[in-house]
């Protein structure tokens, strides 16, 4: 009998996690300044086209559009973790080493952004759904 109500606190605070996550301008930020880092030197014009977008979903989210700011940070991130995945370490060190933490930050951002963007834009409403239209 205990263990129901805890589930359901496990799993609202899940949720809560994901909608805080989704909302906030910080991670797409954050994604873009790691995304820079990694392809700035030597410049790497595919993948510098994500920072760009990601920071206009901030902007977004800052002027009170969270839903569709949190759905374009979802698949933007989807499409650069597709990307990435592509690219694979060849060697024990190259994982490790600045590099790899970086790229293995990044990835993991960016899968946490898919599953908090996509729940967040699924879930939410955007500027006018709520309104009647006449």
């Amino acid at each position: 009998m205990t263990s129901q109500p805890t589930e359901e606190k496990a799993k609202q605070s899940t949720l809560s996690f994901l909608r805080v996550w989704g909302e906030s301008p910080v991670p797409p930020t954050l994604l873009a300044t790691l995304i820079t880092s990694l392809h700035a030197r030597p410049p790497q014009t595919l993948p510098l086209l994500f920072p760009p977008v990601l920071l206009a979903s901030t902007f977004l989210n800052l002027y009170s559009y969270t839903t569709d700011s949190a759905g374009i940070t979802a698949a933007w991130s989807g499409l650069y973790l597709l990307l990435a995945r592509r690219r694979k370490p060849e060697h024990t060190m190259q994982r490790f080493g600045t590099r790899g933490i970086v790229r293995g930050a990044t990835m993991g951002i960016c899968g946490i952004n898919v599953v908090a963007g996509g729940w967040v834009y699924a879930t939410g409403q955007t500027a006018g759904e709520g309104e009647s239209v006449r």
